[in-house]
């Protein structure tokens, strides 16, 4: 009986890890290279919504909005921004596909992983 627990255990987690995988690829090959193609300042980008809203909710909720209407109105960027890059066009992912592709970039900027205390 213990060992079947332990390889429904195993099983579980291998495919936890595999969908994990999955997503993290997704969202390099949707989100990160298109990024790189246009040369968008990810990091810049992340830290303006960081200045704004200060929290990784409040930054998701905002990114999601403008997400899903694409619009000046609704972006945090000054308007020169948009001289220099391409107005985003309307993303055809599902609300909670959105939501983790958004948490994966916030992720990926995240500034205080980059943060060390001195011991």
């Amino acid at each position: 009986m213990g060992k079947i627990v332990v390889i429904l255990g195993f099983l579980s987690r291998l495919l936890y890890a595999e969908e994990s995988t999955t997503q993290d690829h997704s969202f390099k090959n949707t989100c990160i290279s298109c990024h790189q193609q246009q040369q968008i300042p990810s990091a810049l980008i992340y830290k303006r919504y960081l200045m704004k809203y200060s929290t990784d909710r409040g930054m998701e909720e905002a990114m999601f909005i403008y997400m899903k209407d694409p619009k000046k109105e609704n972006s945090i960027m000054p308007a020169p921004f948009f001289l220099k890059f391409p107005m985003k066009e309307k993303i055809s992912l599902d609300d909670s596909s959105l939501r983790k592709h958004i948490q994966a970039y916030l992720e990926e900027f995240d500034i205080k992983k980059k943060l060390m205390l001195e011991k």
